[in-house]
């Protein structure tokens, strides 16, 4: 038979194994995930009046142009040196549409390199990323 003070030290062992991992897996995999940065840099033609212009958003949050509502929740740059690739996730949203069912006109990944693998659809405008920084 079993003794009570056996089994509470083999829990209390098997806790602080446990801790120990979380914390040694949670410190080796930090540094492999990216870090966002602060601000981004976009683009945007108006396609009516062929007005192109910069704009400067800091993530989270929301900037007002024209008829749309940008949103940036993260920006990231990449950290090869030969070939840098810059990516953020937009969230755009019309003000001229009524129909509430409909919330973002984009939300998605965006690619600085090649604007064409998620392209941001619009009637009016076009939107483009150019950078991201601190």
């Amino acid at each position: 038979m079993l003794s009570k003070k056996n089994i509470k030290a083999g829990r209390i062992k098997y806790l602080i194994f446990t801790t120990f991992f979380i914390f040694v897996a949670k410190n080796l995999f930090a540094e492999n995930l990216p870090k966002s940065e602060k601000i981004v840099e976009l683009s945007i033609l108006d396609k009516v009046s062929s007005k192109n212009t910069n704009i400067i958003v800091k993530i989270g949050e929301e900037y007002p142009f024209q008829n749309l509502n940008i949103k940036v929740l993260k920006c990231y740059n990449s950290k090869f040196d030969d070939d840098p690739e810059v990516t953020a996730f937009l969230q755009v949203t019309d003000k001229t549409i009524i129909n509430k069912n409909k919330v973002f006109v984009f939300n998605d990944w965006t690619f600085a390199s090649s604007p064409s693998i998620s392209p941001f659809d619009h009637p009016v405008y076009d939107v483009w990323l150019k950078k991201c920084y601190s």
